[in-house]
């Protein structure tokens, strides 16, 4: 699914009127009544309403117009309200008003707060509430009687449709503006906006549903910020299992994890990749954990490095460079330590290894000031994929700046690294080396314990393993990963879930998509 921000959406816009010629009056038609459908085709129980449309005097209200007199064609009981003036509504909105009009629709405006105060209790009580008032043009928070009106919405046991974006929330960072709607279902015209995608706007959107208005695709792919990654997409990235493959052709994975008391980490990422379809994995460990990774990794192999209480050595480095001379991918990271020593072999691995790389955990604590080892490779062969505490040490700030804007984090290090940036959390960020992005919805909160990064390096390795490129491994990934977790959602709900149930759902999660 193509995601736009706000200006992008404006561009579309405008190179629809301007440079294409298309009305902008055929356009907010389409808009309206493609919102209608949606109405039509879900709520028909509800019908004929009452429908109480609320309409702001910008384009969205124009929409909410077109959408009011659709309706009212169809039988239903519609009233609508403008919270402007008369005279305040202009341009195509202007239009679309005077046809309402013309129908003898019943009209009522609302113009200041004691307007809105005292019209809405006195309206019959509505079925449904469409929200037409503000539109993706808002940048600012919301006051006055908008504001009073959006309160009023959340009170009311209607259920609440948003036309394009609930009003209250920015379109392109999805941060919440003052009050603002919970709608049950949002209709989004022609792509869906970067703030319905990311939290805090996921939550505000209810239902999202994508109407197309006459914009032609060519124009959304031009300016598509990223995409929402869907099944579908995931499909187009998992490499090929030819029926005449064997072990050899789905690839052997090297990984470098485990320490003294961190053990698990190395046997959840090497059981994730086996689950994930790697053909071999070999398991690079302290010397001292060789013995337990070979009785808990049944179908693993297991190689020792030199030590030092516990954790690498100095001289690993040289075992695990002879290590990689047959192996198609390094994955480096899950339970490996933070040693001086772990540290510098980390960070020669880095520079050296001519394999592509998986880099999660204790490798990125090694990698925190000398991410320039990064600039050095080939452009997007390496994928970090930090947790936000991670990420705020790799660029050291808080996790706060981290959070408050995850998309800009990610699309930065990734530019400035030329590195496939997966920053994990509440839809996981993928970045690309070109600035692309991509949205992950699956997973759930039950899935925020220990181990599930583990489970995604495993993962991400694998697919590297079996032929994916590396941004289609990453994507691909994180979908599966999500997707097996929430495949346990209704028998584990969000708490209580183990990284090692989910072992057994990624060829399930894989199955669903290929089928």
């Amino acid at each position: 699914m193509k995601i736009l921000t706000a200006e992008q959406m404006r561009e579309a816009d405008r190179r629809s009127v301007v440079d294409l010629g298309i009305p902008g009056v055929v356009l907010m038609e389409s808009a309206g009544r493609a919102v209608a459908c949606e109405i039509l085709r879900r709520y028909s129980h509800l019908a004929p309403g009452p429908v109480l449309v609320l309409c702001g005097k910008g384009n969205n209200g124009g929409d909410g117009l077109v959408l009011a007199r659709t309706l009212l064609q169809h039988g239903w009981q519609v009233t609508t309200v403008l919270l402007a003036a008369e005279a305040a509504i202009t341009g195509d909105a202007r239009l679309h008003l005077e046809i309402l009009q013309r129908l003898g629709a019943t009209l009522e405006f609302a113009g200041d707060l004691h307007g809105v105060d005292t019209l809405l209790p006195l309206l019959p009580v509505p079925a449904l509430i469409v929200d037409a008032l503000l539109g993706t043009g808002l940048s600012s928070p919301v006051t006055g009687h908008y504001a009073a009106a959006i309160d009023w919405m959340n009170r009311s046991p209607a259920l609440k449709v948003a036309i394009d974006i609930p009003s209250g929330l920015d379109a392109s960072r999805g941060a919440i503006l003052g009050p603002v709607l919970y709608a049950d279902l949002t209709v989004t015209l022609a792509a869906a906006k970067l703030g319905q995608v990311i939290y805090p706007g996921v939550t505000c959107c209810g239902e999202l549903a994508v109407a197309e208005i006459g914009i032609p695709q060519v124009v959304l792919d031009e300016l598509a910020a990223g995409i929402l990654l869907e099944a579908g997409d995931v499909r187009d990235f998992l490499p090929a299992r030819p029926a005449v493959g064997h072990k050899g052709t789905f690839g052997h994975l090297l990984l470098v994890a485990g320490s003294c008391g961190k053990s698990g980490a190395a046997v959840l990422a090497a059981s994730a990749a086996l689950r994930a379809g790697a053909g071999l994995v070999t398991v690079a460990t302290p010397a001292s954990q060789q013995g337990t990774l070979a009785v808990k990794l049944t179908e693993a192999m297991t190689t020792s490095l030199d030590e030092v209480a516990g954790e690498l050595a100095g001289t690993a480095f040289a075992q695990i460079a002879a290590l990689w001379s047959d192996k198609k991918v390094l994955a480096i990271g899950p339970g490996l330590g933070r040693s001086p020593a772990t540290v510098a072999v980390v960070r020669k691995v880095v520079a050296e290894c001519p394999l592509p790389l998986v880099i999660d955990a204790d490798a990125l604590f090694a990698l925190a000031d000398a991410t320039e080892l990064l600039k050095a490779r080939p452009v997007g062969t390496t994928i970090l994929t930090p947790h936000p505490g991670e990420m705020a040490h790799l660029l050291g700030i808080s996790i706060a700046e981290v959070e408050a804007d995850r998309i800009a984090t990610a699309r930065c290090f990734a530019e400035a690294h030329g590195v496939i940036l997966v920053l994990k959390g509440a839809r996981t960020v993928i970045a690309a080396p070109d600035g692309g992005i991509m949205i992950n919805p699956t997973g759930h909160a039950g899935m925020a314990s220990g181990g599930m990064g583990d489970l995604l390096t495993g993962i991400i390795a694998a697919l590297l393993c079996q032929g994916a490129p590396p941004l289609a491994a990453a994507a691909a990934g994180v979908w599966l990963h999500g997707r097996s977790g929430d495949r346990l959602r209704p028998r584990f709900g969000d708490a209580g879930l183990l990284a090692r149930d989910l072992l057994t759902e990624i060829p399930g999660a894989r199955l669903e998509i290929v089928q």
